[in-house]
């Protein structure tokens, strides 16, 4: 039995993607899997130093990993509508240079943001505390990101809807936020086999969702109540979570073409070229 680490975020849609797999409703005996949970900049932190086998990744983070991960197709989340709120005291003016916290340097809300704003002062801090941050005055302003975007405090306002910055720049296409990342020094074949596992954990935790939002909620592995997680569930945990569409991976392009544009991320090639290449197992097999 091959032993490989998944890392995802702490946050209700990550959970709920891989838990499938913890619960053992979905599974292969030649793998075992380590599951550790940490906030969605740490493991980006830790992934560009090449520390976990698979791990939940932002979009904008992933120019920087592309040499060690292959991008995988599934475990996704984009926003249609919706996203992360920029969040202000109410009332409150923002300067051309106000000061905000973001939740991370790699963070794809950050990419977005520093794009839009470039005059902006930035501090990072984890996502849990960038509302306290903005309520105690030590910053002006705030992205807020998770189950965050629907529980805030109601001192507090929303400046500008990141969706909303994203239909400016590239009109309306989905807002690509999170996906996989698999290290690319594990065999191929291990490799495409993880990413079918993951794929039907996706697959099942969404034909199964008020089964398995109970059990979450009953092992107290979520920080919000039923009503929050369903409906936090329904943005970014669904049916365009399982595996990537065209217009998905059109979205990421377009977000890495505004990235290097400003001149934040390095230049890339279609997101297609980094991930698996799925044909070798089907040569493996003789199915070609």
């Amino acid at each position: 039995m091959k032993e490989y680490t998944i890392a995802h975020s702490p946050d209700a849609d990550d959970i709920f993607m891989y838990y499938a797999i913890k619960f053992g409703w979905i599974g292969d005996k030649k793998y075992k899997f380590q599951n550790i949970a940490e906030d969605i900049e740490t493991l980006n932190q830790k992934t560009l130093k090449n520390i976990y086998d698979v791990s939940a990744i932002s979009f904008g983070a992933y120019p920087f990993l592309k040499d060690e991960y292959a991008l995988l197709k599934t475990a996704i989340s984009f926003g249609y509508g919706y996203g992360p709120k920029l969040v202000k005291l109410k009332g409150k003016k923002l300067k051309r240079n106000f000061k905000v916290a973001l939740s991370g340097k790699y963070t794809t809300n950050a990419l977005i943001f520093k794009i839009y704003y470039p005059n902006a002062r930035i501090v990072y801090k984890n996502f849990l505390d960038i509302e306290k941050a903005v309520l105690d005055g030590e910053v002006d302003a705030g992205v807020l990101i998770h189950e965050s975007i629907l529980t805030f405090d109601e001192r507090l306002e929303v400046e500008k809807e990141l969706w909303d910055i994203w239909v400016e720049l590239v009109g309306n296409r989905p807002l690509p936020l999170g996906g996989m990342a698999i290290r690319r020094s594990i065999p191929l074949l291990d490799a495409i086999n993880i990413e079918d596992i993951l794929t039907k954990a996706v697959e099942v935790a969404n034909k199964h969702k008020n089964l398995l939002a109970k059990m979450l909620i009953e092992r107290n592995l979520v920080r919000v109540d039923d009503k929050t997680l369903d409906k936090y569930l329904s943005l970014y945990a669904n049916d365009k979570s399982i595996s990537l569409d065209e217009e998905q991976i059109e979205s990421i392009n377009k977000l890495y073409e505004l990235g290097y544009k400003a001149g934040i991320l390095p230049c890339m090639k279609d997101v297609r070229e980094y991930m698996i290449p799925r044909e070798y197992k089907k040569i493996r097999e003789g199915n070609f």
